[in-house]
């Protein structure tokens, strides 16, 4: 049986009853709220594992209350919403969303969306520090902590992760699908913009840092980061 505790955040009652029933029959804990505003006062005392996040919420909607969580906490977010626009899809990963479910959705679909986020962050967990180094740039995953020339960068979770990935692997060249996959964790329908959008900041913050390594496109294929000898 599973353990841990999950915050579910829905203005339906119903919605939020359903999913309650079947989380706790996967032997998680779970909490309510009803809207934005309660969801962000009770993270403190309940301390989630989890996050179930609707979008349309009232007093505060779902992408204000992941921007508030993510201020404080890494703690998983995955979104519920009934939008199924890219627009959407993008915004919430670009907010720091570990992931998202389209209503109508399978109960079944979510308690596998859950357990997949809860074991990436358990891998991530096994390593006492995830950090590599360059000259005047150190990347620390465990504190997500971004230091360029020995100052650190204020950066998102997300644009975190990717820079790790592809510095753990200098030289490498990884599609934008493969990169979706690998640092986002699931399948993001086919589109890659979201990648685009989090290189493109990188760079603002990497740019003339270092001649001895650099953030590249390579045309047609998706990108890297190039270390000279």
């Amino acid at each position: 049986m599973a353990s841990g505790k999950i915050l579910i955040v829905d203005d339906d009652k119903n919605i939020c009853e359903l999913l309650r029933l079947y989380i706790e029959k996967e032997g998680f804990e779970t909490a309510t709220a009803y809207d934005g505003r309660s969801a962000v006062n009770m993270f403190d005392s309940v301390n989630p594992d989890l996050i179930l996040l609707d979008i349309m919420l009232p007093e505060l909607d779902g992408w204000q209350v992941c921007r508030e969580i993510r201020k404080k906490s890494q703690c998983p977010i995955i979104m519920l919403t009934a939008k199924g626009e890219v627009f959407d899809k993008v915004l919430g990963l670009e907010l720091g969303a570990d992931d998202y479910v389209v209503k109508p959705f399978e109960t079944k679909e979510v308690i596998a969306r859950i357990n997949a986020v809860l074991r990436r962050i358990g891998k991530k967990d096994e390593h006492t520090v995830q950090e590599v180094s360059y000259e005047n740039l150190v990347i620390n995953l465990t504190n997500y902590e971004l230091k360029v020339k020995g100052v650190q960068i204020d950066t998102p979770p997300k644009e975190m992760e990717l820079i790790y990935h592809l510095a753990s692997n200098p030289n490498r060249v990884f599609t934008r699908d493969q990169l979706l996959d690998e640092v986002w964790g699931f399948d993001y329908y086919g589109d890659s913009r979201t990648v685009d959008v989090h290189v493109k900041r990188l760079r603002e913050k990497l740019e003339g840092v270092s001649d001895k390594w650099s953030l590249k496109t390579v045309w047609g294929v998706g990108y890297k980061f190039e270390v000279k000898d």
